[in-house]
C-alpha cells in the first residue's frame, strides 16, 4: 500500500470513532508533536507569549491543535448526504438570518481558533438551502490529501475555491449572485495578494481580499468560529458582528495601497479579539509570520 493509501485508510478508520475517542487520541497527538519538533514548539510558545496567553491557555492550545486534527476525517469523509454526526449548537445565528434576507451577499470570517472546518459545514446544513456558500482553501502538497480535501469539504450547499486568482474570482461570482463567502483572514496569502500589517503586535503579512471583496460587492461581513465543547459534545458555533468594522470609504486614504492596509489592520484587530474570547483554542503553532509563497496562477 502506498504511503498517500496508508493515509486515506487511516483516516477512514478515524471517521468512524467517536468524537470523545477522537479528541482523547488528538490531546497525546498534539503533545507528541510539541515534544518532537523544537521549531514548532518554539514557534507556539513565541507566538502564544506576543499575544500575552497565558501559560495555562498555552499547554490547552497544545493539546487543541491535536484535537482539530484528530476531528477533521470524522468532518471531512462521512457521506455527502449525512448530516454532522455530532451536536452543533449556534448563537448569533439572527444575524445569519438577517444577511441572507437582505439578499447581498455575505462574507464569514474565521481565525484558526476552534474547530473552522465545522463553520461552513453547519452554515451549509442549517442555511445553504436558502443561501449557498463558497469557502476559499490552500490546497495541500501532498496529492493524496489534496485530492481529498477537494472532495470531501465540497458538500450540498458548499463549494470550494483553491487560494489562487481563479479562485478570487470564483468568490466574487458568489459574492454577487447574492450568496456567502467564508475566509480564513489570519491564513497567509501568496506574495502579492497582501500587505504587511500587525497583528497581536508583530507585523505579519495579511490578505487584502477580505477587505477587497467587502467594498467590491457592498456584502455584509461577520465574525464566526467553533468553539470545540469538552468531551467531545460537540461544537458551538457564534456568530457575531466584526469586533473593529471596516472604516467608511470616506474615512480611507486616496492611496489604494494604503487604503487596503487600513482595512487589513481593522480586519486583523478583529479576528484578535476574537481569538481572545478564547486563546486556548488558538492555533499558536500556525506559521502566521512567514513570508508570503509565490502566486499561483490557475
Amino acid at each position: 500500500m502506498s504511503s498517500g493509501g496508508l493515509l486515506l485508510w487511516l483516516a477512514r478508520g478515524l471517521a468512524r470513532a467517536p468524537l470523545r475517542l477522537l479528541h482523547g487520541l488528538g490531546t497525546g497527538l498534539g503533545w507528541t508533536a510539541y515534544a518532537l519538533s523544537p521549531s514548532y514548539r518554539q514557534r507556539l510558545q513565541a507566538n502564544a507569549a506576543a499575544a500575552g496567553v497565558s501559560a495555562a491557555d498555552r499547554r490547552a492550545a497544545v493539546a487543541a491543535a491535536g484535537r482539530m486534527s484528530m476531528e477533521t476525517p470524522r468532518l471531512w469523509l462521512r457521506a455527502q448526504d449525512a448530516p454532522i454526526a455530532d451536536p452543533v449548537s449556534w448563537s448569533g445565528e439572527a444575524l445569519v438570518e438577517e444577511a441572507i434576507a437582505a439578499g447581498r451577499g455575505l462574507l464569514l470570517l474565521t481565525p484558526h481558533m476552534g474547530c473552522f472546518e465545522i463553520c461552513a459545514q453547519a452554515y451549509a446544513e442549517r442555511f445553504g438551502a436558502h443561501q449557498p456558500i463558497t469557502v476559499l482553501y490552500r490546497p495541500a502538497r501532498n496529492a493524496t490529501l489534496r485530492e481529498l480535501e477537494e472532495t470531501a469539504r465540497a458538500r450540498p450547499h458548499l463549494a470550494t475555491a483553491p487560494a489562487t486568482l481563479g479562485g478570487v474570482r470564483q468568490l466574487l461570482r458568489a459574492l454577487r449572485k447574492g450568496e456567502s463567502v467564508g475566509l480564513l483572514p489570519d491564513q497567509v496569502p501568496p506574495e502579492g495578494m497582501g500587505v504587511w500589517a500587525p497583528f497581536f503586535g508583530r507585523d505579519a503579512y495579511t490578505m487584502t481580499l477580505a477587505g477587497k471583496l467587502a467594498r467590491q460587492t457592498g456584502c455584509a461581513m461577520l465574525a464566526i468560529w467553533g468553539r470545540r465543547l469538552p468531551r467531545g459534545a460537540g461544537w458551538h458555533v457564534e456568530v457575531m458582528p466584526m469586533p473593529a468594522p471596516l472604516p467608511a470609504a470616506a474615512a480611507l486614504p486616496a492611496d489604494e495601497a494604503e487604503a487596503q492596509r487600513v482595512d487589513a489592520c481593522a480586519i486583523n484587530r478583529s479576528m484578535e479579539l476574537l481569538i481572545a474570547r478564547a486563546p486556548s483554542q488558538y492555533l499558536w503553532g500556525y506559521h502566521r509570520y512567514k513570508n508570503p509563497r509565490r502566486q499561483e496562477s490557475a
